[in-house]
């Protein structure tokens, strides 16, 4: 695995997040060639859709760490995720990781895909 990228981490991870990638990473007994791969793809109902999965390290990445979880991002789709806070929530209303984008000119409905 490449060294980490010495610049600013492009995003910011809640509390809630953090604990939650952790233990999704611990229950699936992930070992250190796996991190968390976050970017964005073109789809959805406004145009891009974010990624959030588990993944290896890919030759166009920016390797970052956020308090032990290794972080995974296309250096092409740093741009759009620059400042974008995300949070995980597990209320009786609404489960699941939450995408705060300040770059988002508009979002959908369900907050899963946004438009730059």
């Amino acid at each position: 695995m490449s060294t980490l990228t010495e610049n600013k981490i492009p995003v910011i991870l809640t509390q809630n997040a953090m604990r939650e990638v952790k233990d999704l990473m611990q229950k699936a007994n992930y070992d250190k060639e796996f991190g968390l791969r976050l970017g964005v793809k073109g789809g959805g109902c406004a145009g891009f859709s974010y990624i959030l999965d588990f993944d290896t390290q890919k030759e166009n990445d920016h390797i970052f760490e956020i308090e032990g979880i290794p972080l995974f991002i296309d250096k092409s789709q740093e741009i759009y995720l620059y400042d974008c806070e995300i949070d995980f929530k597990s209320g009786l209303d609404n489960r699941g990781f939450i995408f705060n984008n300040p770059n988002a000119s508009s979002t959908c409905g369900c907050g899963t895909s946004f438009s730059a």
